[in-house]
């Protein structure tokens, strides 16, 4: 079993051997232009007949955010033509004279409107205009469209006239891919509906030619990370390949999570610093928290509310930063900044020697001694120390500051960005993170952990082993599954039993067939029921977990003390003298992850280097530059105290300990490092 992480520096891939319980990784830098390319070369490095391939990658990501995606038609009720623009009227930055909202991903002239129109009960208003419909598809065809989305209003409640349109555009456009609302979110809200309907149209035939190509380089069966950290089938990834936007982050985080609830940490925080960006999620009693909402290709990286609304289920990933690749560079007022834009694989930081000449966070790494002048991933990837100097000095000179000073620099700025966002994440959800425990992972957050960890008060972090790789090794323990939604708004206390039944029904059985083909066995399907919650009058729901027999004994009180209990622990409070509705039913099915507990097993090699080395870095609480010791973590003994300032390295990362800060691996070969203070 292997499974795949395509970012947007850096491939990682992990093999997991059943007959000898062992783990092997790679590292290598991603190809863009074909992306498969380093998937292939590898899994071929490792050398391994694999039966099964798991994939995760940010390139969706990237195509909404670079805007390179296909061109896109909608076709949507009369009336309801500029839903994508008006949006939701909020005001992201009520201070922020010139705001700017993302460009809709279908260009108004693309959008076309037809008769239709369902009740919100989904009774038939005015029936759909199948002349007007084919007009429309013509029209956008004619316009050179690759894709159409079909986003009719409360198609949620009844789909048929998105059906019926779909039908008959598929039959007069065999290759045009089709994407309906109802399929792809079929949930309330006609603006995050129309939004993530068009994104998946949008990066439909991108995905769809992507996976095609890769399928047919690989000899074994490909499967899918979802953003939920769950995993699905090549073909209902290619039918609803938004489903995929936050496959690569999500994977890291199954990987944290497995980690926290194997040591009973009640809670945790997950930090994946790569080489693009840096991304946070929490997790309580081993389980990562979940969301129905997420943004992606944010006007104002860190301002929510600035970017593309999707409504699919996805684990709760906070962007709280830059990645190794990112850009420092002096703004017009002479500050220094760091981010969003970055050098990627490809011309790469300065570094890499591959025609990149603008400073990095990576070159200021380099620059300070936090990583090895042999080289990335075990010198696979050399690294120049003195174009990493070069492109440095050219920023220093403008901040008129000496190198070493402007390479500490940019790291400080990306360290107090992160640790920033981190906490207001945190103070928004009413978590206090001394609480936590900080687990790094991905190529660059081991070097950053220490200082994000002070910086948030954090006394433990956590660097498992293979850190660089963990998102791939997240794919390997990830469970198989599928979540399935309807709404239907209806007073807690006025439900219709029969019709819950039917359509709880309904969504379990295309549920359990949908996971069925990700080869699990009908026994091993587990099944879950929640349903969003809300008071009458609320704008906002809370999605409440429901024990299957509240349902089949028509359990209100039960149900209502639930979604109490739930809104308690969220907002302290509960309204008492409020009556609740219900939204939106859920119905999410899993079966067993492959590979149990993947940072249990060493094969019991070790690195061909042992010893300590000794090697200049700067650390500003040392006064500059000064002598540390150089650890390899494969030489390191259980309980082996390893006192900061130091490096420990391994092949895909490097932990910097920090002064005042101690580290020793434990009994599963975690790298632990905690405060002395």
């Amino acid at each position: 079993m292997a499974a795949v992480d395509v970012g947007g520096t850096f491939t990682d891939v992990a093999v997991w051997h059943a007959s000898r319980a062992s783990l092997r990784t790679n590292k290598r830098l991603t190809t863009p232009v074909d992306p498969a390319r380093a998937v292939v070369d590898g899994l071929d490095a490792l050398g391994s007949a694999i039966a099964a391939v798991v994939h995760g990658t940010t390139l969706l990501t990237n195509a909404l955010i670079e805007r390179r995606g296909a061109v896109v038609g909608l076709i949507t009720t009369h009336g309801f033509r500029d839903v994508l623009e008006i949006g939701n009227e909020l005001r992201y930055d009520t201070f922020d004279l010139k705001l700017r909202r993302p460009d809709p991903i279908v260009p108004r002239r693309l959008r076309m409107a037809v008769p239709e129109r369902m009740s919100s009960d989904g009774e038939v208003i005015v029936p759909l205009d199948l002349r007007a419909t084919e007009a429309a598809g013509r029209f956008l065809v004619e316009q050179g469209v690759q894709a159409i989305a079909i986003a009719f209003v409360n198609a949620y409640a009844n789909p048929a006239h998105e059906q019926a349109a779909a039908r008959l555009l598929s039959g007069m456009f065999p290759d045009i891919s089709i994407s309906t609302s109802a399929e792809v979110s079929s949930e309330v809200r006609e603006y995050e509906r129309f939004s993530t309907t068009t994104a998946n149209a949008y990066v439909q035939p991108l995905i769809d030619g992507y996976l095609g190509d890769l399928s047919s380089q690989l000899p074994s069966s490909l499967f899918l990370m979802l953003s939920d950290g769950t995993i699905s089938t090549v073909g209902a990834a290619r039918r609803l390949p938004i489903c995929m936007v936050e496959s690569g982050p999500a994977a890291g985080t199954i990987a944290a999570a497995q980690l926290a609830k194997d040591c009973e940490w009640p809670a945790a925080m997950a930090f994946d610093m790569g080489g693009t960006t840096a991304k946070l999620s929490l997790i309580h009693d081993g389980l990562p928290q979940l969301t129905r909402s997420l943004e992606v290709a944010r006007v104002h990286r860190l301002k929510k509310g600035s970017g593309l609304p999707l409504r699919v289920p996805s684990i709760d990933l906070l962007e709280i930063g830059a990645g190794g690749g990112s850009i420092a560079r002096v703004d017009s007022l002479g500050l220094l900044k760091v981010g969003p834009e970055s050098a990627g694989a490809v011309p790469g930081p300065a570094c890499y020697g591959r025609g990149g000449n603008e400073a990095t966070v990576t070159d200021a790494d380099l620059v300070l001694g936090y990583i090895s002048p042999r080289g990335l991933v075990g010198g696979r990837v050399r690294l120049d120390a003195e174009f990493a100097r070069t492109s440095i000095a050219r920023v220093a000179e403008r901040l008129d500051m000496s190198v070493d000073e402007t390479a500490a620099g940019i790291i400080d700025v990306v360290n107090t960005h992160m640790a920033t966002a981190a906490r207001i994440h945190l103070a928004e959800h009413g978590r206090d993170p001394r609480r936590y425990r900080l687990i790094a992972f991905g190529g660059a957050g081991p070097l950053h952990a220490f200082r994000v960890a002070k910086l948030l008060g954090i006394t433990q972090v956590v660097l498992p082993r293979d850190a660089g790789v963990a998102a791939a090794i997240g794919m390997l323990v990830a469970p198989r599954g599928v979540e399935r939604v309807r709404s239907w708004r209806c007073p807690l206390d006025r439900l219709d039993w029969g019709r819950v039944q039917s359509l709880l029904t309904e969504l379990e059985t295309d549920a359990r067939e949908l996971i069925r083909q990700s080869h699990v066995a009908e026994e091993d399907i587990h099944v879950e029921i929640a349903a969003d919650l809300r008071y009458v009058g609320q704008g906002h729901e809370l999605t409440v977990g429901l024990d299957r027999r509240y349902i089949e004994n028509h359990d209100l009180e039960s149900i209502a003390a639930a979604f109490a209990e739930h809104y308690r622990r969220r907002y302290s409070l509960v309204l008492e003298r409020m009556p609740a509705e219900i939204v939106s039913w859920r119905v999410r099915a899993q079966g067993p992850a492959v590979v149990e507990r993947a940072y249990r097993f060493n094969d019991g090699t070790t690195g061909a280097r042992q010893g300590v080395e000794q090697r200049r870095a700067f650390f500003r609480e040392c006064g500059g530059p000064v002598d540390v010791a150089v650890h390899f973590r494969d030489s390191l003994a259980e309980h082996d105290v390893v006192r900061g300032p130091a490096l420990i390295e391994e092949e895909t990362t490097t932990c910097v300990v920090g002064p005042g800060w101690s580290a020793a691996l434990d009994g599963m070969g975690n790298l632990l490092m905690w405060n002395e203070a």
